[in-house]
């Protein structure tokens, strides 16, 4: 089985810092477009995602499962399976094995899941996602946004242009 990984704030969500509650949630435009597009050819869907607000005490874990479980609800109500969404609640200074770049959340995904990482893709729009790729082994990346991230087989400054690209060379996602 092929999968795509999404990180979450910035990608799934409008970034504006420690999103914790579903009034502060605003879904990226086309994200729902493009993760159908993916779910359509047969990719399973999870997140990963950094939630360091959590190790910080700025929120706890019931607010992001409230936030998860209303996100995930609006996956479904557009025809869009998430299989699961890992996170990781750690601050950086904790230096953990699932904060992105390291490997411990698809390494947990691994343990569930049958999947071909050289067949599977992640998107994102740090550099630390795009190094999740790599470090993992998931053989494609696409960085969104306007940052300078090295490594990623694709950038695109937003989601919209990353779903035309790949509506216009299906090619790419289907091999």
């Amino acid at each position: 089985m092929k999968a795509l990984f999404l990180d979450r704030d910035g990608v799934i969500n409008v970034d504006h810092g420690y999103v914790h509650k579903i009034e502060d949630f605003k879904f990226v435009e086309g994200i729902f477009d493009l993760v159908r597009f993916f779910s359509d050819a047969g990719y399973q869907i999870f997140v990963v995602t950094n939630q360091s607000g959590i190790g910080r005490g700025y929120y706890g874990e019931r607010d992001f499962q409230k936030v998860t479980s209303w996100m995930k609800e609006k996956f479904e109500q557009q025809g869009i399976h998430i299989e699961e969404v890992k996170h990781c609640p750690h601050a950086p200074e904790e230096n953990c094995c699932c904060r992105k770049p390291e490997t411990g959340m698809i390494e947990a995904i691994m343990a569930t899941y049958d999947i071909d990482l050289s067949r599977s893709w992640m998107i994102g729009d740090k550099q630390s996602d795009i190094d999740l790729a790599g470090n993992a082994g998931i053989g494609h990346s696409i960085a969104i946004g306007n940052k300078k991230i090295e490594k990623a087989d694709y950038f695109f400054p937003a989601i919209a242009e990353c779903k035309r690209f790949l509506e216009e060379n299906p090619a790419i996602i289907t091999a």
